[in-house]
């Protein structure tokens, strides 16, 4: 794991806090987003902890040249500042998750090997305010989908495939998605990878906003 953060005070105590963990090893600190894209290149950490707010190169874009340039690297965005525009920017940048830096010590650690594991994660307080912020808030005209290009988007999806990322938007898991579908779980990891290519989204945090943006759920949909 690389941790990346401007202040060597909350450096030193995610290293100290996460030391006695044994799955988990710090291989290097950036004190900028710069720095952290050049030693995430170098070092290939399976997971980059991202500060938000940094000099030289902030978190997010930091965030996206990590998602060009080393794809392998997963990022989860760590920020003393929850407001609802970083949360959204760090996962369309490519974040795998985002946490404020008030989470207990076993909260990251949970975070982090949910991470790397190729899942995503979001402070619920977080999901559930950036949610009901797009299920309320005015829409204008129509816009593509986050993620959504020429070579795909909501449009190429298949009805079943449609089913699946409406069913990821309301929160279910694989097996509670298969079992509303009555289909085996291997079936919706199918369907899954299939959607996240034609919506050119990385994960389900992206999946979902992506969901909100096109429209695919509404006020009440969520379980």
């Amino acid at each position: 794991m690389l941790i990346a953060d401007d202040q060597l005070l909350v450096r030193r105590g995610l290293v100290l806090m996460l030391g006695p963990e044994p799955t988990v090893e710090v291989v290097g600190e950036a004190a900028d987003g710069a720095q952290a894209v050049e030693l995430a290149r170098r070092l290939r950490p399976d997971v980059v902890v991202m500060d938000i707010r940094m000099p030289v190169l902030d978190g997010i874009a930091a965030t996206e040249r990590l998602t060009r340039e080393a794809p392998d690297c997963r990022v989860l965005a760590l920020s003393t500042f929850d407001m609802d525009e970083y949360v959204v920017a760090a996962l369309r940048a490519g974040a795998c998750g985002f946490l404020p830096k008030d989470i207990s010590p076993e909260e990251l650690v949970t975070a982090l090997r949910v991470v790397h594991t190729g899942e995503a994660v979001v402070a619920p307080r977080l999901l559930t305010r950036l949610i009901s912020s797009y299920v309320t808030a005015p829409r204008g005209p129509a816009q593509p989908a986050a993620g959504a290009g020429a070579a795909g988007g909501p449009d190429e999806l298949t009805p079943r495939e449609r089913e699946v990322w409406r069913l990821i938007a309301t929160g279910l898991d694989n097996a509670g998605i298969a079992a509303e579908m009555a289909i085996s779980p291997s079936t919706v990891k199918n369907h899954i990878t299939a959607l996240f290519a034609k919506l050119q989204v990385r994960d389900r945090a992206q999946a979902v906003i992506a969901a909100y943006e096109a429209g695919l759920i509404t006020a009440g949909e969520r379980g």
